[in-house]
């Protein structure tokens, strides 16, 4: 797959998600094979008006390869020069327009998705960043749908003639946020109105919905958000399952593999806790996963160590996304919760761990 002159080793994509992606979390996803990752939404008029260093803390690394930066604003003059910057410091392989957030503090700067509603706006931006950038660096954009299908199309249609690179969409409105079901039915309508690369965006949670994301819209590739949170393993599972049409079970050194049938197969947000005095059935795949999120998430403290990201982190609510599903995830999380600070959580979950390793 290519955005621009930008060519990338698959069509697998961390969404940028602001408290998530940042640079440790984005290499722990690559380790499990993203193929290319956006940082958290930067704003274009800190960039400008702020002091950039802060704003840019170990933004990226050397290590990390191509990846994209994502900038929001309202201002085609100022997201030019917040462009230009970020470019010639940090060499992207992408930048991307953010004109999709849903968040209220964003929509009410016109923002994010606010400036849906203001398609001249979109082109004057977009042309911009491509006669500035374009040939150099490719820019894309993010968008949400309209209430209306056509004018979904028509901003599609604006952002392809603006000289965007990609376009990835989001199924749901700014208005429903994160409620309904992502729709697939209008993504697959832009896929096949425009000619530039179409992300599919929204529930991509497994490797059931990501091979339907992808058959249904026929779209260049999918960009996979909330379902990675806590769990970078999402990558390596939905690639092995579009490669050999198998599901997963990585061993202890991540090598081994094994292939199972679905209806054998149970995730581990489906596992619940047994009734108080019944006896647990044992389940060794249910059982790998447990360790395997407990080992990512102590790789994921490493790095965040390494990058000197750990004091600016939230540590607390990784560590939920970290346990989410899991069996015991809710009294794990009650004593997290009781925690003062990041080195007590990083104490706690290695205590659990290596419980888990001792079964």
């Amino acid at each position: 797959m290519k955005i621009g002159s930008t060519k990338l080793p698959g069509n697998l994509f961390l969404a940028p998600m602001a408290d998530v992606t940042n640079l440790a979390f984005r290499l722990l996803c690559k380790e499990h094979g993203a193929d290319f990752t956006y940082t958290e939404m930067i704003s274009a008029d800190a960039l400008v008006n702020e002091n950039r260093k802060s704003v840019l803390k170990s933004l990226s690394a050397p290590e990390e390869g191509a990846f994209g930066i994502q900038l929001v604003g309202s201002k085609p003059e100022t997201l030019s020069a917040a462009a230009l910057f970020v470019e010639e410091e940090y060499k992207p392989a992408v930048i991307d327009v953010n004109l999709g957030c849903p968040a209220r503090q964003i929509r009410d700067t016109g923002c994010g998705s606010a400036l849906l509603e203001k398609p001249d706006k979109i082109y004057a931006i977009l042309k911009e960043l491509s006669e500035n950038l374009g040939e150099r660096t490719p820019i894309s954009a993010k968008i949400r749908l309209l209430e209306s299908e056509k004018k979904t199309l028509e901003i599609a249609r604006l952002i392809e003639k603006a000289g965007a690179s990609a376009l990835t969409v989001h199924g749901r409105t700014a208005k429903e946020m994160y409620s309904g079901k992502s729709k697939l039915l209008p993504i697959k309508a832009i896929k096949e109105e425009l000619s530039i690369p179409i992300i599919a965006n929204g529930d991509i949670r497994d490797e059931k919905s990501a091979a339907e994301a992808l058959e249904f819209t026929g779209c260049d590739g999918l960009m996979i958000g909330r379902a990675a949170r806590g769990n970078p393993f999402i990558f390596r599972r939905i690639r092995n399952f579009l490669e050999t049409g198998e599901y997963l079970i990585s061993e202890k050194d991540s090598e081994s593999k094994a292939g199972f049938k679905s209806e054998e197969r149970q995730k581990p947000w489906e596992m619940r806790e047994k009734k108080r005095g019944e006896k647990r059935e044992e389940n060794p795949l249910a059982e790998k996963l447990q360790i395997r999120q407990f080992q990512d998430f102590e790789t994921y403290v490493k790095l965040l160590e390494k990058y000197e990201l750990l004091n600016s982190t939230n540590l607390r609510i990784h560590a939920h996304w970290f346990t989410k599903g899991l069996r015991g995830s809710r009294q794990l999380r009650e004593r997290i919760n009781n925690l003062n600070d990041s080195k007590a959580i990083i104490e706690l979950m290695k205590a659990v761990s290596e419980d888990q390793c001792k079964k």
